[in-house]
């Protein structure tokens, strides 16, 4: 038993400490110089790609690109209680579940015009739809795999975390611009920015008020995340099993189920907060080392080959978004 944990961790630890140090100076770059860390972390570990082939390495970062990924959408569950989904207007709700739903079926759509395949199109239009760069490591993670679902994957990270950084700069003019109260605000960038600190960024450059709305509607977003994984999951088991009888998903993947199981325990507030924000905290390492590892097994030349529709359909999948959610607010709220 002593001797297998210690091979574990002489198989593992090296892979692990890379992902971990790339998140760290990720992280101090953010602090220091006000830029995201999620897109450094991507870029660092594009940078460090010949240790993701290095055999050293090879298993401890294959193990943080998915169980320590596993583990911080997990962690996600204790930022978000049931209080806060029912304390939203019936008529917003309606509003953010419609708009994660055409969002991804326009994304889909947009892209099989181009030819290129369903995955990348619910790829991408889920990361924009929800919660950005969570949203694409959760989504992948269910998606049937092939050899350029990490290249996808890097790819979109690094775009929707481009373009949020823009929104949340250019949201709030446009909002003063057309106008908005504080309230109209909050809910305009939390259906509409695509990562959780931008989100935040943005609603607090306006006023308290509007921070305040745009992190509960940014919060519900980020509860779709599960219904949309499960679906997903549910047409990728049935169509793994139709292609490969021998190698079948489980129906309903694990981390969705303790997700559920920590938004349920926060809900009844079972989590002092002291400790709440700690595995708030947590969460957002896990997921950071989570994108260091995925940005090592990434070649800067593969997402060349991706090519220009795709960074298009971002863009334009981000205006279908913008636009559905500031003729809903004008007309029907």
């Amino acid at each position: 038993m002593v001797n297998k944990l210690i091979n574990n961790y002489k198989n593992f630890s090296p892979g692990i400490l890379v992902a971990v140090l790339i998140a760290v100076a990720s992280k101090f770059l953010s602090n220091n110089y006000e830029v995201p860390a999620m897109l450094m972390a991507i870029l660092i570990g594009m940078s460090l790609n010949f240790l993701s082939e290095d055999k050293k390495c090879e298993k401890g970062i294959n193990f943080s690109s998915k169980n320590i990924l596993y583990l911080g959408i997990i962690l996600l569950g204790s930022r978000i209680t049931f209080e806060n989904i029912l304390s939203i207007n019936i008529n917003i709700t309606f509003l953010i579940i419609l708009a994660v739903i055409l969002t991804i079926l326009f994304s889909i759509f947009f892209l099989r015009l181009f030819g290129f395949q369903y995955r990348f199109g619910i790829l991408i239009g889920g990361a924009i739809a929800i919660c950005g760069a969570s949203a694409a490591l959760a989504i992948s993670s269910v998606l049937p795999k092939d050899e350029r679902s990490d290249e996808r994957l890097s790819f979109v990270i690094l775009g929707v975390t481009v373009i949020s950084t823009i929104c949340m700069i250019f949201y709030p003019i446009l909002a003063n611009f057309l106008e908005m109260d504080n309230v109209s605000a909050g809910i305009f960038f939390g259906a509409t920015i695509h990562d959780v600190a931008q989100v935040i960024g943005a609603g607090f450059t306006l006023s308290d008020e509007t921070g305040d709305t745009a992190t509960i509607i940014k919060l519900f977003r980020v509860t779709l995340l599960f219904p949309v994984v499960i679906l997903i999951s549910l047409l990728s088991y049935r169509y793994k099993s139709n292609n490969d009888s021998n190698n079948k998903p489980p129906l309903v993947p694990y981390f969705i189920i303790f997700f559920i199981i920590m938004v349920i325990i926060n809900s009844l507030n079972l989590i002092p907060l002291n400790l709440q924000f700690y595995l708030n905290e947590i969460s957002s390492w896990f997921l950071l080392i989570a994108i260091s590892a995925v940005g090592t097994k990434t070649r800067l030349q593969s997402l060349r080959i991706i090519g220009f529709i795709p960074i298009l359909s971002m863009i334009t999948v981000t205006l279908f978004l913008l636009m559905f959610i500031l003729v809903f607010l004008k007309y029907f709220i």
